[in-house]
């Protein structure tokens, strides 16, 4: 099944100003794309030699030496000694601090809060009855009075005096509102023509006599000068990459070959020789000569320990036999068999 591939872009007619622009600027672009691109790739390729072979060893060794200094010591002092230290304080403040804070609630604090408690209530059942029996019908007198003497002469005052002013300085704003509005309407009008004639008028002209056919030259240019940086960096790309191919040949050719022929037909023959005629013998004599050391020295310790013993058995004399311990383990014929019911560890 073929691949699904998107359908072309349509190409609109193009003008003899676009093309007579595009030739030159995609040579010109070339010549000046393929030096920068081909730095580029030979900066790309220096610098993932120098991360594989120099950056990422640098930097797992740095990451063990961190972790050697900065963080083992911590992880090391705080397993070790501060987790010790902390659960040490944990229970002395337990045993100093909670233990006599919890005593002190218990057998101090909630006695003197109940008998605050007590208190207050006896203050609180007091309060109530002053404020049911005393201060409720003063405060009833005053509201009363201040009805009379405040709210309904300022209500009469707001009713018969503020609301006929207030209507008729409205009615006044109002009229010197719509004066305004039509004085300012003619002024705008009048602006507006003015503006319009001036500077709008002009302003259009302008744009649609210059600007916009110099900023359709512009955009052409700027068009085609991205295509053929575009263009440029994938040709460079190409001849860069071709360029590469050829040097790692040349390389190849000159100094990898030549090395591996030398290491294929004169170092691994003298390395094969070398290994069966001198590494492989001088291994086999250093094992024989290393079990004869073995050897020797065995019976070096052998015979030390019995000159050893000798001389204990001559300063101290023979060792007394250990006497011989009942340990009523069964023997031969004392053994349980099918037909007793007794085992041989309960008999006399």
């Amino acid at each position: 099944m073929e691949p699904h591939k998107p359908p072309p872009r349509p190409r609109h007619p193009e003008g003899c100003l676009t093309v007579a622009i595009r030739v030159p600027v995609r040579i010109a672009v070339l010549v000046l794309v393929v030096p920068v691109r081909m730095g580029w790739d030979a900066l790309v390729v220096t610098g993932r030699f120098l991360r594989d072979t120099v950056l990422r060893p640098l930097g797992r060794a740095l990451l063990w030496v961190g972790k050697a200094l900065f963080v083992w010591p911590f992880v090391a002092l705080w397993r070790h000694v501060l987790v010790p230290v902390g659960r040490a304080l944990g229970r002395l403040g337990t045993v100093l601090v909670v233990v006599p804070a919890l005593w002190c609630r218990r057998y101090v604090l909630t006695p003197v809060g109940h008998a605050l408690a007590w208190l207050a209530r006896g203050a609180g059942a007091g309060l109530a009855w002053v404020y049911a029996r005393v201060l409720s019908p003063i405060g009833h007198a005053v509201a009363r009075l201040a009805r009379c003497l405040l709210v309904v002469p300022a209500r009469w005052l707001y009713d018969r005096v503020l609301t006929p002013a207030g209507r008729a300085l409205a009615r006044c704003v109002r009229g010197l509102g719509q004066l305004l509005g039509v004085i300012g309407t003619g002024i705008g009008v009048a602006l507006y023509w003015t503006l319009r004639v001036l500077l709008f008028l002009p302003a259009l002209a302008l744009w649609r006599w210059v600007l916009a056919p110099v900023g359709r030259f512009l955009a052409v240019v700027a068009r085609e000068i991205g295509d053929a940086l575009g263009h440029a960096w994938r040709i460079a790309g190409r001849i860069s990459r071709a360029v590469g191919r050829a040097l790692g040949t040349l390389f190849r050719w000159i100094l990898v070959e030549p090395v591996r022929w030398v290491h294929r037909t004169v170092l691994t023959p003298v390395g094969h020789l070398v290994r069966d005629a001198v590494l492989r013998p001088a291994a086999e004599g250093a094992r024989v000569l290393g079990r004869a050391v073995r050897e020797a020295l065995a019976g070096a310790r052998d015979t030390v320990r019995q000159a050893r013993a000798d001389f204990r058995r001559m300063v101290f004399g023979e060792p007394r036999p250990q006497a011989a311990v009942d340990r009523r383990e069964p023997q031969g014929p004392a053994a349980r068999t099918l037909g007793s019911s007794t085992t041989a560890l309960t008999k006399d």
